[in-house]
């Protein structure tokens, strides 16, 4: 709603104009505080020059204060059934992501199934009675007290959500009875009821945290519809509280897709912000409205679009947020997705506060390990892992190929594709932990198909898409087991790694050259696996009798330590293991087992550290056609967390210090 005066000397227009904005003010039945600064700004504008900056500022703020959702939420739907039906029709596997959000269900559903429990206490037995009768027939679970020691005895031994005194009592009136309880129960509401009732105790007791203040006799419709407006409220503050999770994983797991199947399976709306590159905190906390272009923050703005104070709120890549001169947004997100804080949101344009416990927010990060420590102990990470092989031709046949089909026009022509087709896809034209460029390769398929199909001779257009027909649309393989291609070498080691897009394989090469005792590390090296490279020289010179190695090798010799595909940068503590046996390999001039994929990190003494991605470095190392892995020891129990698709066709081996591998990385000398 926007307020447009007709003409500046247009008196009776002005008047008309504050009018309407009275009206729409009273219509709205803004909150009490909200409603208190309104008026005054109302007070304030009587006494403005419509001709003024200050005159248009304050009519656009009324308006926004007007048009936000202070009462409006949407009810969700909690049943179990049809949540299930939407979720798996939606996403394949992903149990652990929808097993969270049933139990989010169960939660909100207990709450709602909870009955409300009022204690009546007054010491005259027919008014206590009737309340109770009329009470326990409207639904409520109702018990009494004669007086307030007693109401304070039950108080201490069961939890009520409405306390409905009397103010005149022996022993302990209304008003000690209102301070005791509220020591003992804080969300209590308490309503007091009174046939002495004056300004001074209806004060007094508002004062004390009294919810309401009634009058003897009292009238039963007042009271019903007090009671219900009390129970309305509080139903809805123990179920605003929502979790604020944060999904982790790769790019194409499904992160943004399964928060859209939330929303929809709980009946909620859905907003999808990007944080990705945002720099200025004002961007969600919006602007002083002092400033000439003065405008609330995104997370306000996107929940007054909506007109609902509950929306599922996706914050997407928080892990790639900016920070610069402007401020630092991160900082921002610790209020934001506080549960202890965010009810009590203050945009610096709307300067009043705001609350979003209600609203259900999701982050989304490619690696969590980025965000701020006090931002990511406010979150409940939920990792999404890469797909394992089967998976991703189930979700293609079932998912994503009936919706290129769909979007291509092809439907009414049943193109099929063979199990192998899928494979022959998944393995030789993607290398990927998620499933986007899968999707992108059948929908080049998909093209291609419906441009032979509009060409002049039908037959050319098949309706089974085999192996072949995959080779002919989609050119030469563009990937291959790298490993299986690969052949043993001397001063060669095969590693595995976590990033942001998966689990990937690296190649650790090591060679010697006369010199003067340098270490030269090359590939885009970060700070972490350049130390775990001095590391692994270290343990090695000081081990080299061990592993029958000239103890003075490095006396005139350079050593170059080199991980191909220098134009990516690489760091991270896993690599440590790869590294030693790359050297170990050089020096002993036993060549190491391609075949064998290494991950920890290691210690001077040799021990061998847990690492993260277990998952992830499984997946790759399957992609890459590699036989054996080495975890660390004190990985085993997350190894036996993985699912038996996902460990089919390997060997896994763990170990706790260096000395155990020895014989089973290095082949014999040549």
């Amino acid at each position: 709603m926007v307020f447009f005066r007709k003409s500046k000397n247009d008196t009776t227009a002005y008047d008309d104009d504050l009018l309407d904005i009275r009206n729409a003010v009273e219509k709205a039945k803004l909150p009490d505080d909200v409603n208190t600064i309104v008026q005054r700004e109302l007070e304030r504008l009587e006494k403005t020059d419509p001709s003024t900056a200050e005159y248009s500022i304050a009519i656009n703020y009324i308006d926004y204060l007007v048009s936000l959702p202070w009462h409006h939420f949407t009810e969700d739907n909690l049943d179990f059934e049809r949540v299930e039906k939407i979720l798996e029709k939606t996403h394949y596997g992903l149990k652990h992501v929808k097993e969270r959000v049933l139990e989010y269900l169960a939660v909100r559903t207990l709450c709602q199934l909870k009955s409300f429990k009022i204690l009546i206490v007054d010491d005259e037995e027919i008014a206590r009675t009737n309340l109770e009768y009329v009470l326990k027939k409207d639904g409520y679970e109702v018990d009494t007290a004669i007086n307030g020691l007693e109401a304070l005895k039950k108080v201490r031994l069961s939890e009520y959500d409405l306390i409905l005194t009397d103010l005149k009592m022996e022993k302990l009136d209304g008003l000690q009875l209102l301070e005791e309880a509220k020591k003992i129960a804080p969300h209590t509401e308490i309503i007091m009821v009174t046939g002495y009732a004056t300004v001074t105790s209806a004060v007094d007791a508002m004062k004390k945290g009294a919810a309401h203040y009634m009058a003897k006799p009292i009238e039963l419709d007042k009271l019903r519809e007090t009671i219900k407006s009390i129970k309305k409220r509080k139903r809805h503050l123990q179920m605003a509280r929502g979790p604020i999770l944060c999904f982790s994983g790769p790019p194409g797991t499904g992160k943004t897709s399964i928060g859209r199947a939330i929303a929809k399976a709980l009946e909620r709306k859905f907003i999808r912000l990007s944080l990705a590159g945002l720099r200025d905190e004002a961007e969600l906390r919006g602007h002083r409205r002092t400033y000439a272009g003065a405008m609330p923050g995104r997370i306000i703005h996107e929940i007054r679009r909506l007109g609902v104070k509950n929306p599922v709120f996706m914050l997407d890549e928080i892990d790639k947020i900016g920070q610069d001169f402007r401020g630092d947004s991160a900082s921002v997100l610790l209020e934001i997705l506080d549960p202890e804080q965010n009810s009590h949101f203050v945009d610096y344009y709307l300067d009043i506060p705001f609350d979003l416990s209600g609203v259900m927010f999701i982050g989304t990060a490619n690696i969590v390990d980025r965000l701020p420590a006090p931002l990511l102990d406010r979150l409940e990470v939920i990792n999404f892992p890469g797909y394992t092989e089967k998976e991703k031709t189930k979700i293609a046949k079932y998912y994503l190929i009936p919706r290129q089909l769909r979007e291509h026009g092809l439907s009414s022509l049943g193109p099929r594709f063979t199990d192998e087709a899928i494979v022959k896809i998944i393995r030789e034209y993607t290398q990927e932990a998620g499933l986007r460029n899968l999707e992108r390769e059948i929908a080049t398929i998909c093209r291609k198909l419906a441009r032979l199909c509009l060409g002049g001779d039908r037959s050319q257009c098949p309706l089974e898409v085999d192996e072949s027909v995959v080779e002919k649309l989609l050119g030469p393989r563009k990937y291959e087991y790298e490993v299986a291609a690969a052949r043993n070498r001397i001063g060669v080691s095969t590693g595995l790694v976590w990033t942001e897009f998966g689990g990937e394989i690296i190649f650790v090469e090591a060679s010697k050259m006369q010199g003067s005792q340098k270490l030269i590390m090359t590939g885009s090296l970060g700070k972490i696996i350049q130390e775990s490279a001095q590391t692994a020289l270290s343990y090695v010179r000081s081990n080299a009798k061990n592993f029958n190695i000239d103890p003075d090798f490095f006396g005139n010799t350079d050593i170059h330590i080199h991980i191909p595909s220098g134009a990516i940068p690489k760091d991270g503590p896993s690599a440590g293991i790869t590294i030693v046996f790359a050297l170990l390999s050089l020096l002993t001039g036993r060549p190491a087992r391609r075949d064998i994929a290494l991950t920890g990190e290691l210690t001077l003494s040799g021990r061998i550290l847990p690492v993260g991605g277990i998952r992830e470095k499984v997946l790759a190392a399957k992609r890459a056609g590699v036989n054996v892995i080495v975890f660390p020891l004190r990985n085993k129990v997350d190894v036996e967390e993985l699912e038996k698709d996902a460990l089919e066709g390997l060997e896994i081996v763990f170990a706790r210090e260096i000395p155990d591998l020895i014989d089973i990385v290095l082949l014999p000398p040549e």
